[in-house]
């Protein structure tokens, strides 16, 4: 593929624009490890839930879209859809508690809400579980799909005139080395800025590749072999379309190409994994990356609306750009047999000089925001959950900033040698939300029920790895076919060991379970216990109307999704009452929060 000279100026000036971002945000985050990490809690609510849109927009998302519409139509999307009833649960019934309840990580509301060594013990486990661990096996997953959109884009490439370089006994592909230049550029703008240019640079780089995704589908759509969106329905079959799965006998082909869920699958896919197992962006009760946004929002106010605007971007306006490409490779590539690199077959295809430009820095902007909010997310564990409290402490803040500064790299370069060793992105996948199955109400209780003590979380984090085992190489079971019954067990499985763990130990201290109450005041029925004995502390009220609120809108998201998708299909009539039904949502949502009293919220 030959790049014109426009292409290049245009790619280079992405480039200035991002590291500019960072050196003139760099002062900023300089000052201390809450501004570092948290921009010193003042960021505006679009800021904040663009940069989590921004972030799980990564190089990956659209070729995996791709290959969920080849083999099972739009419907194939519900796989991630599902997710959206646990986002819209953050949104009314956890952002303002993250906010309110003052912390700089997700992992640092142990030490509020949990005492004495076991407390300490799970601070300590999480920051280098989910920090390290967890952390590099999802940069690699983004890497991965990095490797394949250049081997794509520049089959040719050789760095330095090698295609491949060993070392340490790793090899390390001549297109993953060029992941690794570019991730070294992340890290400089990253450990710059941290969160203030981490969250600046993300909706910069949100808006460049949304305007390449939306560029993309109308050459894609519009080109000759396609013929418009007319074209597309006359050259696929009707089930494509579909936004709905169908339920049944996976095994069947009644239904030609089809997504058809189990029954198994249905309750694993829309019944448990939104609100049983961790996932990075969708977390039972929020945390990760998400929570950082909702933490460092100015205010309770923000922290919702921030978590609204991401649930409604990320579900649905932004996956229709890429669903429409999906379609058109469908036609343009029926026997290719990697459907997710057809997306980029689409750009390299079709992208005249200049859009071509355009179309790779987009892709550049989608990888660097998503690893540039792993590694700042990744390095605040590690640094305020595990260096900071039991490795070095009462050092001054401009210390542990530096600290910061070089674990970023460090982070990257650990996440570069796990990439080297993955072969298929959806296997690292299945098993972040197969081994953590379980864990999502414990999560989610831990807010709401004075019971739930440090030893629930540990054990609810450690039972999966009894089972998983078992279950694939004891009985043989495959990840990939069998993960809807694996899910259900192991979450079956670790409810009843973190349960007779959480009765079978001393619950946390009462002056603890105090403190956190009077700081957060969760309110509800769970907490009665305590605020029986602190009749000062007003908790909070009205989880029917936020209940309410939930149920509203989850409707008006996926009622948005159907509505913009029947639009652009020229179904008018069943959009324009889509739309309509999304409209009165919003008010019945507005109507909701003045009765809780949206106007004086802090």
């Amino acid at each position: 593929m030959h790049l014109a000279t426009v292409d290049w100026i245009i790619i280079l000036s992405y480039f200035v624009v991002s590291i500019t971002i960072g050196l003139f945000l760099s002062k900023r985050a300089s000052k201390s490890t809450s501004d570092f990490f948290l921009t010193g809690q003042n960021l505006p609510w679009y800021i904040a839930g663009t940069s989590m849109v921004a972030t799980t927009f990564a190089a990956d998302t659209p070729l995996a879209v791709t290959e969920l519409v080849s083999e099972n139509g739009i419907a194939g999307n519900w796989l991630w859809w599902n997710m959206l009833f646990g986002g819209m649960l953050t949104v009314f019934f956890f952002a303002r508690l993250w906010r309110r309840a003052g912390i700089l990580t997700d992992c640092e509301f142990v030490s509020i809400r949990y005492s004495g060594k076991p407390a300490n013990f799970l601070r300590g486990f999480r920051a280098i579980y989910i920090g390290i661990f967890m952390n590099v096996i999802v940069i690699g997953w983004v890497n991965l799909a990095m490797v394949k959109i250049l081997s794509v884009m520049f089959p040719n490439f050789q760095f330095f005139g090698l295609e491949s370089i060993s070392i340490l006994g790793l090899e390390f592909s001549s297109h993953l080395l060029l992941v690794g230049c570019i991730m070294i550029f992340v890290g400089i703008y990253s450990s710059l800025s941290g969160l203030w240019g981490v969250s600046f640079t993300d909706t910069f780089q949100f808006i460049m590749a949304m305007t390449g995704c939306i560029i993309l589908a109308v050459f894609a759509v519009n080109n000759a072999e396609i013929g418009g969106i007319s074209g597309l329905k006359e050259k696929l079959p009707e089930w494509v379309f579909n936004y709905t799965p169908a339920i049944g006998d996976s095994s069947s082909d009644t239904i030609g190409g089809v997504l058809k869920m189990s029954v198994t699958a249905v309750i694993a896919y829309l019944g448990v994994q939104w609100w049983a197992s961790w996932y990075p962006g969708a977390e039972p009760g929020g945390g990760g990356y998400v929570a950082q946004r909702m933490m460092s929002a100015k205010n309770e106010k923000h922290s919702l609306l921030a978590t609204l605007w991401f649930q409604i971007a990320h579900f649905a306006i932004r996956p229709w750009p890429w669903i429409i490409v999906a379609l058109a490779a469908l036609v343009m590539y029926p026997g290719e047999a990697d459907k997710g690199a057809t997306y980029v077959m689409v750009i390299r295809d079709l992208m005249p000089s200049g859009l071509m430009g355009l179309l790779i820095a987009a892709f550049f902007a989608a990888y660097m925001s998503t690893i540039a909010s792993q590694t700042v997310w990744g390095t605040s564990y590690i640094i305020n959950d595990l260096y900071k409290p039991f490795i070095k402490k009462n050092a001054t803040e401009k210390y542990y900033v530096r600290v910061s500064r070089i674990t970023t790299f460090i982070l990257l370069i650990a996440s570069l040698i796990v990439t080297s060793q993955l072969d298929r992105i959806s296997d690292a996948w299945k098993f972040i939300l197969a081994c953590s199955g379980g864990i999502g109400i414990v999560l989610i209780l831990r807010w709401f029920w004075w019971r739930i003590n440090a030893w629930s979380e540990i054990s609810a984090m450690i039972a999966p790895y009894f089972v998983y085992p078992v279950l694939i190489y004891g009985l043989g079971w495959d990840a990939n076919k069998d993960f809807g019954s694996i899910l259900i067990i192991i979450v079956i499985w670790s409810s009843i060991v973190w349960l007779a763990v959480t009765f079978l130990t001393r619950p946390t201290k009462r002056e603890k379970l105090e403190a956190f109450y009077k700081k957060v005041h969760p309110g509800g029925r769970g907490w009665k216990i305590i605020s029986d004995k602190l009749p000062e502390v007003k908790g909070d009220k009205g989880y029917g109307y936020l209940l309410m609120n939930w149920l509203a809108g989850s409707l008006m998201v996926i009622c948005a999704l159907f509505g913009i998708g029947d639009i652009i299909f020229s179904e008018y009539k069943t959009g324009i009452i889509f739309l309509s039904i999304t409209i009165l949502c919003i008010i019945i949502i507005l109507r909701n929060m003045a009765k809780l009293g949206w106007k004086q919220m802090n």
